[in-house]
């Protein structure tokens, strides 16, 4: 099943044409509940894993944070904590996302690499809560025989568990999260006049903080993703810069607990827009820092750098 976002109100380049060597290519991963297969690009899907590479673990600490396996709220998740204690390290780590290249344009592995491998741990780490995640580059072409039970983790976080999705990739054009451009140009996002003198057709609702039109429905695409921009909004913008090099990073991919919500309904593709289930934009099922997004980045200068993480 294809997805496709409908087009933007209105080309915001064509009023504030300053923005228009600010966009960037971001792709929309638009994950369906499904059945994936381990040759599939996917969410909580099971991985290309070669046989012979040992499985990651995470060496915690761990902690509940108040959530006893009881609570658990799938039958999935039940089976694989019944009975069982809170674990001690180390701890399997869960299968996130894979992402194949010839699906995702806007990856840039490593030479050679065709596939980005993600995985986590199933509870969250301090200072903030979330959980701790692993980068795997692989190329396809070396995988011969595949793992095809891996590990799993006596125990988890309820919200850490990715339903199994299918991907339909879509390239999308962002421009900047409002709080990113220059002040001056923030000042001119805010007034109402100069959307009116550029002719530009805007909801009245947003008369009084027309800022937030662009912030909603022309910046930031919400949902999975891949490269683009980070939509800011928990703390102002932290740019990260790579641990080993001190080289700006770049947006990798975005881990979204919604795919949408009341403020981005414009960007709710067409084949989903005669649902009335709210479920929709949870496809995944999980949930970050009770609604907020992990975006995930690398660095530019070498794929063997560390990468960081950053809640918003």
């Amino acid at each position: 099943m294809s997805s496709t976002t409908p087009p933007r109100p209105l080309t915001i380049t064509a009023v504030f044409p300053q923005l228009a060597p600010l966009a960037r290519t971001a792709t929309r991963l638009h994950p369906r509940a499904g059945s994936p297969s381990p040759h599939d690009s996917s969410i909580g899907g099971p991985l290309l894993w070669p046989a012979t590479d040992p499985w990651p673990h995470c060496d915690g600490p761990h902690t509940p944070d108040g959530i006893p396996p009881t609570s658990l709220k799938d039958a999935r998740l039940r089976q694989i904590t019944a009975g069982r204690p809170w674990p001690e390290t180390p701890v399997p780590m869960l299968p996130v996302a894979q992402l194949h290249t010839r699906d995702i344009p806007t990856l840039h592995p490593p030479t050679e690499a065709d596939l980005l491998q993600v995985l986590w741990c199933p509870f969250d780490h301090p200072p903030e809560p979330k959980p701790k995640t692993a980068l795997f580059w692989r190329s396809t072409t070396t995988i011969t025989d595949i793992l095809t039970t891996p590990p799993e983790p006596a125990a988890v976080h309820p919200d850490y568990v990715p339903e199994p999705c299918l991907l339909s990739p879509e390239e999308v054009t962002e421009y900047p999260d409002p709080m990113e451009l220059s002040s001056e140009l923030q000042q001119r996002l805010a007034d109402w006049a100069t959307w009116q003198a550029a002719g530009a057709t805007v909801d009245s609702y947003y008369e009084p903080a027309p800022q937030e039109f662009y912030r909603n429905e022309l910046s930031v695409a919400p949902g999975w993703k891949t490269a683009g921009w980070t939509r800011w909004g928990l703390t102002d913008p932290v740019h990260q810069t790579c641990p080993a090099c001190a080289t700006e990073m770049a947006p990798l991919l975005t881990i979204a607990t919604a795919e949408w919500d009341d403020t981005t309904r414009s960007w709710i593709p067409y084949e989903d827009q005669a649902s009335a289930d709210p479920e929709d934009a949870h496809p995944t099922r999980i949930e970050i820092a009770g609604g907020y997004n992990l975006q995930l980045y690398t660095c530019p200068a070498s794929p063997d750098h560390p990468h960081t993480a950053l809640i918003q």
